[in-house]
């Protein structure tokens, strides 16, 4: 096999965002900069907070001796130019922000990678690809009696399995193995995440592409003018509009997201799920979420970008884009045909008039005085700030609350009364957590309890040993549904 191919793309690839960024001499520290800020935490950054960050990260490496001589907001500037970083202006935000471009997650994905290596060859990666392929084999099997007969083989299988578990023996996955199966899930599930990027950016280069075919369309009416006009939107109707549409229906059934939410919420319950990193928990809680949002993101941008295109086209602004595209190619002809008569050095003897504005005297200016803005009287102490329902599961997601205590609290009182609110349950079992207690028990009553129209105060011990009170929505948990609390 010839290598000129390979040699052709691996060239191509030398001179894309991800490859040198990889082989920069400070790519090391930009990595590691941009990954602390814009990948761990949070995934994106108004430009004022993320200059601010970064320009903290760069005094810390001077102090150690490294050389950094520029700005902050240099720095983004380059990493902007270079294709490290995006930049948007997300409707409704009061400044630009910042976010990873696909380059700059494929990096640190790759990086983590060789820091923390996959073992060689897991028998819960073997038991996927022969699932996979065994359901592949199956679902695209024509044959009637080949189907009828291996859904009945299923079938008595099941019966076996039941018939053994009825006779006591019950077979549990070991601890080692049911920790690699879920590690290679986390793994796959936030390649799945990552990979809403790259279908936003192919949507982007798709919006560009008939914009652009649009516009360098001399005719009247052309292929894609004709689709828009019919009321087609290309971009939905696309090969990855049409793909992310069949996902994002699956991500959005009812059904699939509670065998989702139902999946988790067991899982987090076992005991060895108390042997993963912090780090691998909060995924696995913030898992429907993330796809969610991450999905949503993407629905968002391909439904506008489909929606202006449209718009583009019926009110007629290609026309005036095509137009102003022909005078500067006109402008270009001309200069070509001019440029071996007139030389660059050569004074043209014409005078540009500048645009100006009108200056005033700074001692028009009068100084903001916050004294003339001040609210007479003293301060006072406000109420205890009110904890809602959305911040609730912002809380149970950065968080590991004991939830199987929680339960057992919530049983024991509702085992002596028909119904409890959560302050009840504090007041015979105090929040051993502090606020996570009380987090936890509210997460436990939007799933399981009856939410009232009003609201109560409810008090904790913080880990400083100060009393804390909050008001929290009236939340019953009632004796008929304590089953649901096992």
């Amino acid at each position: 096999m010839k290598a000129d191919k390979a040699l052709a793309t691996y060239r191509r690839m030398r001179t894309q965002p991800l490859w040198r960024l990889l082989a920069a001499v400070n790519g090391p520290t930009v990595l590691g900069l941009l990954q602390a800020h814009l990948y761990d935490a949070e995934r994106s950054l108004p430009a004022s907070i993320f200059h601010e960050r970064i320009e903290r990260e760069l005094e810390w490496l001077r102090s150690c001796g490294e050389d950094w001589p520029q700005t902050a907001q240099a720095y983004v500037a380059g990493w902007l130019g270079e294709g490290y970083l995006e930049r948007r202006f997300p409707a409704g935000a009061a400044e630009e922000e910042y976010e990873l471009s696909s380059a700059t997650v494929e990096a640190i994905r790759f990086v983590s990678g060789l820091v923390k290596p996959h073992s060689a060859a897991t028998e819960s990666r073997l038991g996927l690809v022969i699932d996979a392929l065994s359901r592949l084999s199956a679902d695209t099997d024509a044959d009637k009696a080949r189907r009828v007969a291996r859904l009945r083989a299923e079938q008595a299988a099941i019966e076996r399995e039941i018939e053994a578990i009825d006779q006591g023996a019950l077979r549990v996955l070991p601890e080692a193995a049911a920790l690699e199966r879920t590690r290679e899930i986390i793994t796959l599930a936030d390649d799945l995440a990552g990979d809403f990027r790259r279908v936003r950016d192919r949507f982007e280069q798709l919006n560009r592409d008939l914009r652009g075919r649009i516009m360098e369309n001399d005719g009247s009416r052309g292929e894609v003018l004709d689709s828009l006009f019919a009321g087609i939107d290309l971009i939905t109707e696309s090969e990855a509009g049409r793909t992310f549409s069949a996902f994002w229906r699956l991500l959005t059934d009812p059904e699939q997201s509670a065998t989702l939410e139902q999946a988790l919420d067991q899982l987090m319950s076992r005991e060895f799920v108390a042997r993963l990193e912090p780090g691998e928990r909060r995924f696995l809680l913030r898992l429907t979420r993330t796809l969610l949002e991450q999905g949503g993101m993407v629905h968002d941008v391909l439904q506008s970008f489909a929606r202006s295109l449209k718009h583009f086209v019926q009110s007629r602004e290609f026309l005036e884009q095509r137009r102003l595209n022909q005078l500067l190619r006109q402008a270009q002809l001309t200069a070509l045909a001019l440029k071996e008569s007139v030389k660059a050095t050569e004074t043209l003897h014409y005078t540009l008039p500048l645009t100006s504005s009108k200056l005033s005297s700074l001692s028009q200016w009068v100084l903001h005085d916050p004294a003339l803005q001040a609210l007479p009287g003293g301060m006072r102490d406000g109420d205890a700030a009110p904890i809602d329902l959305e911040s609730v599961g912002e809380l149970v997601a950065q968080s590991e609350i004991d939830f199987r205590a929680l339960k057992g609290d919530v049983r024991a009182v509702l085992a002596l009364r028909s119904q409890a609110s959560i302050a009840d349950v504090l007041l015979e079992f105090p929040a051993r957590q502090g606020l996570g207690s009380v987090v936890g028990l509210m997460a436990l009553g939007s799933r399981h309890g009856i939410l009232a129209g009003h609201s109560e105060t409810v008090a904790w011990t913080g880990a400083d040993e100060h009393p804390r009170r909050a008001r929290i929505p009236v939340i019953y948990f009632v004796k008929e549904r304590a089953d649901e609390l096992v």
